[in-house]
């Protein structure tokens, strides 16, 4: 049987190899000599604050002991929070992952340990350590899989939360897995969930779940609302300030998103309808600066979505008018400037205008959003960068229809690349359609990095002859 070594016995022969005394140890380190001795002697563990001390004084990386800490003091030893919670903290600083799972993975068996585990996985992904957050979230899920629990079903949100990125396919799976918990949570925090699962489906152009998603939002939405303005609810008042908006956005919010489907479907004249009820919002009770701000937001957008699907249904007399309700917008985040534009190549590219003196304007603008990076934001990360390579899709579609082929097979071979690492087999077969549309027109250059993305588009089975 292996001998598995101990943190003492290397502590030891650190000292006799120096030539040290415990007390000169203990004054050199901070760590009382009495619970050195006890450690060696008695083999009483010392604390993790303790050992960091000890791993500083012997002139060794932080974190240099733990994975011995894990075994001798607690694989082989009864579960301890005492010991186990410090040393989840310190190893989510350090980012020693492997660590984290071990110990997860040792005490996940007992129910009893779920409740302190959650607790931590919260604090930690409150402090933005989502990689060390998401081990303790999946150890609690596994463990109260069969439990209905609102617990549970945070966990699940926070997995959620964690795991949307820039892969489609793993952006389906967590949002089909977390949809079924949904209804566990608090009522309150429904309305974010189903916020941000539309948000992710409507990413992935998953129109009819996008619909479903807001249609129960709003509904939910409508019922808290009401609650909130009955005298005697004072105390969902309190619990509706978890919302990260105010309770009202949840309703018109809703609004947009089945605008945006519609918009999707081609029936901009329902489209419109929408728009105009998330633009009237004197039903709006809350006079607060925050509801101000929101009700501006959405009369901002109301007033240019109305140009947008007035533009999209063949009515391009206000393509103009736009394109200065853009410049005079005060929003001017990567998010809304990428929206405007692709509308601009949209009609563009559906009715052969003509928009280079547009493209001039924005090419600062333009230049950004095709160069844009992820962002933190659950929306902004996911939405935008889907945007985003359906705008440069557009402007490769827009320069190639016009004989501009260079810069059009620049844009088009970036967005065919894109589509491989987001996991994107619908675009990457709409770019190979487009690219093979024009080809004869492609220089030898971009041949061969044609070639070379659909290779791997298969390799990855996006593509298949």
């Amino acid at each position: 049987m292996k001998h598995t070594p101990t943190i003492s016995a290397e502590f030891e022969d650190y000292l006799k190899q120096n030539n040290m005394t415990l007390g000169q140890f203990a004054e050199y380190s901070g760590v009382h000599q009495r619970t050195l001795s006890n450690w060696i002697t008695q083999h009483r563990p010392v604390s993790v604050e303790q050992l960091d001390r000890i791993t500083l004084a012997m002139g060794l990386p932080e974190g240099y002991f733990y994975e011995l800490y894990i075994e001798n003091y607690i694989i082989e030893r009864s579960p301890n929070m005492r010991r186990i919670e410090p040393l989840l903290y310190r190893c989510a600083e350090l980012d020693k992952l492997d660590a984290i799972h071990r110990m997860v993975g040792h005490i996940m068996d007992n129910l009893l340990y779920s409740p302190k585990l959650f607790e931590i996985a919260e604090t930690l992904f409150a402090q933005g350590r989502h990689d060390a957050a998401l081990l303790l979230y999946e150890g609690v899920a596994e463990t109260e899989k069969y439990q209905h629990s609102e617990r549970l079903a945070i966990c699940q949100y926070r997995l959620f939360t964690i795991q949307v990125g820039d892969d489609q396919n793993r952006n389906v799976r967590a949002a089909s897995i977390f949809e079924a918990f949904v209804e566990r949570l608090d009522e309150i925090d429904q309305l974010d969930a189903l916020k941000d699962l539309a948000n992710v489906y409507r990413s992935l152009r998953k129109w009819d779940k996008v619909e479903e998603m807001a249609r129960k939002m709003k509904e939910k939405a409508k019922v808290q609302y009401l609650m909130k303005h009955q005298q005697k609810k004072r105390e969902h008042n309190e619990a509706a300030n978890k919302l990260s908006r105010p309770m009202f956005v949840y309703i018109t919010y809703a609004d947009m998103l089945c605008a945006g489907v519609c918009e999707a479907q081609g029936d901009y004249q329902q489209a419109l309808q929408f728009t105009y009820a998330y633009a009237n919002l004197d039903w709006v009770k809350e006079t607060d600066e925050d509801t101000r701000h929101w009700i501006g937001l959405f009369q901002h957008w109301a007033e240019g979505n109305t140009y947008v699907f007035k533009l999209l249904s063949g009515d391009t007399s206000g393509l103009l008018d736009y394109v200065e309700y853009i410049c005079t917008s005060p929003d001017k985040s990567e998010k809304e400037m990428v929206a405007k534009l692709m509308n601009v190549m949209l009609a563009a590219n559906r009715y052969q205008i003509d928009v280079d003196n547009i493209l001039r304007r924005f090419e600062t603008e333009i230049n950004f959003i095709t160069q844009q990076q992820p962002s933190a934001d659950m929306y902004t990360h996911q939405v935008v960068p889907e945007q985003s390579t359906r705008f440069k899709y557009e402007l490769a579609k827009y320069y190639l229809n016009r004989g501009r082929y260079s810069i059009g097979f620049k844009y088009l071979l970036d967005v065919l690349s894109k589509s491989i690492a987001i996991n994107k087999e619908a675009f990457f077969i709409r770019c190979i359609r487009l690219f093979e549309q024009f080809k004869e027109s492609a220089d030898v250059q971009a041949y061969s990095n044609y070639e070379t993305l659909v290779s791997k588009g298969k390799k990855y089975k996006l593509f298949y002859y």
